[in-house]
């Protein structure tokens, strides 16, 4: 039997940078001004997602598990969400590993965190707290190089009973004093099923 998913808060601390690499990427996100910025901010809850579904069974999920190493996502990305706003702000390192093209990050591993991040942020909108995705539609923008940081900005547009909609972005996470290239914009639509209580995982997803 699966023990209850960790808090938000909980989720922070049971994750440590075992390597060079890993550990070089989670200084650098902890200690950027955006991400400095919203964690001071009151409005906005601070998780790291991954850190919800059990370890037992993490190795059978494809971002959490199978895709999560020195080559593909560094660390387990951290989540920012306004539940005013519904408004999901999270970021990552993506390594050389996940590449379509050398050195450019394969466009359907975005469309997969996308898809991922923009259901996270439906989620809460929902009677039962979680959905499928309807519908997704992509557009590229610009190459998202390989081995660097990323932004992905979420908010649900409207929400009507069992349905939400999302618009969702990746960006690069710029120096301080630069501004961010969009890479990859998204919009989506998630549908909560019927009997979505019931779903085994139904506590892991938020």
């Amino acid at each position: 039997m699966l023990s209850p998913a960790p808090t938000d808060e909980e989720t922070l601390t049971m994750f440590t940078p075992s390597d060079e690499l890993s550990q070089k990427v989670e200084k650098h996100i902890q200690n950027h001004p955006l991400f400095v910025s919203l964690r001071e901010d009151p409005a906005y809850v601070q998780s790291r997602p991954y850190m919800k579904i059990p370890e037992k069974i993490r190795d059978r999920s494809l971002t959490a598990g199978t895709l999560s190493n020195s080559g593909g996502i560094v660390v387990p990305p951290t989540a920012f969400y306004n539940n005013d706003t519904n408004t999901l702000v999270t970021f990552f390192y993506l390594g050389s590993r996940v590449s379509g093209h050398p050195g450019i990050v394969h466009g359907g591993f975005l469309a997969t965190l996308l898809d991922e991040g923009m259901g996270r942020c439906a989620f809460p909108v929902l009677p039962s707290k979680v959905g499928v995705t309807a519908n997704l539609n992509v557009d590229y923008r610009r190459p998202a190089m390989a081995n660097s940081y990323f932004v992905m900005r979420a908010q649900v547009t409207k929400s009507e009973g069992r349905k939400a909609w999302v618009e969702a972005r990746i960006e690069t996470l710029p120096e301080e004093g630069q501004e961010p290239d969009v890479l990859v914009e998204a919009k989506s639509l998630f549908i909560e099923p019927k009997n979505a209580s019931m779903a085994p995982l139904h506590k892991f997803v938020n």
